[in-house]
């Protein structure tokens, strides 16, 4: 059965007025930024300029209510990052009118998120993840309830982080692993029993900056 939480301890101490950090987010989004990647952090990796890239968009989305960033943890039984911190995204289908109606249909299909039920605020640049997909970070703004509906076999977890937390870059670090025999450098920030690292982190982390 999918653990679904959402314990006080991930509620920010201090509320504020979300509508200022609604506007907020939309002037930080208005302005240019440049594309991200997996490989920031490790300029000595060689990318071929012939590699394809598909496209892909994952669902930022911010709970007014909570004033936190609804996040999943990604079931063991996948055989692509099982057991990883994520959005609910993926690649975009032929289906698919725009990247916007890809996040939207995968937050559906993830986690039960009634397209309806959200505001579209932005977007981020781009993200370039090692797997070869381009993520189109799709910011958005949840004003009422929904029933969180974990998709089995895809979602072992639904939870929130406070958007205080993940727009401070001071809670972003630097770590270190052994990636395909080479010292993989890369974004984390860890909170409570989760851990946030990869191209989660580093989306975080640009709209960390992007916002400040």
């Amino acid at each position: 059965m999918p653990l679904i939480q959402n314990p006080s301890v991930l509620k920010p101490k201090i509320k504020v007025r979300m509508s200022d950090v609604r506007e907020k987010l939309k002037l930080a989004l208005a302005q240019k930024a440049s594309a991200t990647s997996d490989f920031d952090l490790n300029s000595g990796i060689e990318l071929s300029p012939s590699r394809v890239l598909k496209p892909s968009a994952v669902l930022v989305c911010v709970n007014a209510a909570t004033q936190s960033v609804i996040l999943t943890k990604r079931s063991m039984q996948l055989k692509h990052h099982p057991g990883q911190v994520a959005f609910p995204g993926g690649k975009q289908d032929t289906d698919d009118v725009d990247l916007v109606a890809t996040a939207l249909r995968e937050a559906k299909e993830e986690i039960g998120l009634p397209p309806e039920k959200v505001e579209i605020l932005g977007s981020l640049a781009p993200h370039e993840t090692v797997t070869s997909y381009t993520v189109t970070p799709i910011i958005s703004w949840l004003d009422s309830k929904y029933d969180v509906r974990p998709e089995i076999g895809e979602v072992s977890e639904v939870f929130e982080v406070p958007l205080s937390f993940l727009i401070d870059a001071k809670n972003f670090r630097i770590e270190t692993r052994i990636w395909q025999g080479q010292a993989r450098y890369y974004y984390a920030a860890p909170f409570g029993p989760y851990y946030i690292w990869g191209a989660t982190a580093r989306i975080l982390r640009g709209l960390a900056e992007q916002v400040s």
